[in-house]
């Protein structure tokens, strides 16, 4: 396949995909990148904004829970006509997202309640061995 009809069947401004270091920079520099892709799409700001959140959760679940040594995980972006979909993937298909309330005096377990709140929509999908991709979707607003 040439390189025009590669460019032209998967624009670099409708998707966005980077591998990361599974540490605490690696989710940094997930929100960061995200939202300069935000910032260069001119998404509404509301859309904008939960997204960072949702990155940054996803991000850090990736980089906390589904990190094994040597292993990174990736982000990607895809923005279509009526969504934007954000998918962190990690190599930890064994350890998948629980969302119950924690107890009152846990330190951490309420990121997923946020996960939750900011999204339309989310879930988990398997697959291929050892991965597991969480995601979340964002309707953006009829124009």
């Amino acid at each position: 396949m040439n390189q025009e009809k590669s460019t032209q069947l998967l624009s670099p401004t409708d998707h966005f995909s980077v591998l990361l270091s599974s540490t605490p920079r690696g989710a940094r520099l997930a929100r960061l990148l995200a939202t300069d892709w935000m910032r260069t799409r001119g998404l509404p700001h509301r859309v904008a904004e939960a997204a960072e959140h949702l990155v940054a959760e996803l991000a850090a679940n990736a980089a906390t829970h589904g990190r094994l040594p040597g292993r990174d995980f990736r982000l990607v972006l895809l923005s279509a006509p009526a969504t934007l979909r954000i998918e962190v993937t990690d190599t930890r298909a064994d350890d998948l997202p629980r969302n119950r309330p924690p107890t009152p005096d846990a330190e951490s377990g309420r990121g997923l309640l946020l996960v939750e709140a900011l999204a339309d929509r989310w879930g988990v999908q398997l697959g291929p061995v050892p991965r597991k991709t969480v995601w979340a979707v964002l309707d953006l607003p009829r124009t």
